[in-house]
């Protein structure tokens, strides 16, 4: 059974930082792009950073405060987000797929169930 599972999400000051795990079980990953999505109440997912073979991709938002990073060997994806800012609040969602990073929901094939993450100003 494949699982993606999300970690370290939490309440933070504006100006702070948190660092986000996504920790995939049941299958390689290796290959496959791995991101991350937000989603704040009230509001749409968004596509927040991918990381595949070709790259990595930002939203313009966290473009600067934000990096994507992962480790094939643990099958783990991270997000250090730095800088924060209330409009970061949000659930974040850790997602892959095999093929190029999108920002469309629909082509990710696995989710995780989402870690909260609040800004406080």
């Amino acid at each position: 059974q494949v699982q993606l599972v999300e970690s370290g999400g939490g309440s933070v000051q504006a100006g702070g930082s948190l660092r986000l795990s996504c920790a995939a079980s049941g299958r390689a990953f290796s290959s496959y792009a791995r991101v991350w999505f937000r989603q704040a109440p009230g509001k749409e997912r968004e596509f927040v950073a991918g990381i595949s073979w070709s790259g990595t991709y930002y939203a313009d938002s966290v473009k600067g405060r934000f990096t994507i990073s992962r480790d094939n060997a643990k099958n783990t994806v991270y997000l250090q987000m730095n800088s924060l800012k209330p409009e970061d609040t949000a659930v974040y969602f850790c997602a892959a797929k095999d093929g190029p990073i999108t920002g469309r929901r629909p082509e990710y094939d696995y989710w995780g169930q989402g870690t909260q993450v609040t800004v406080s100003s």
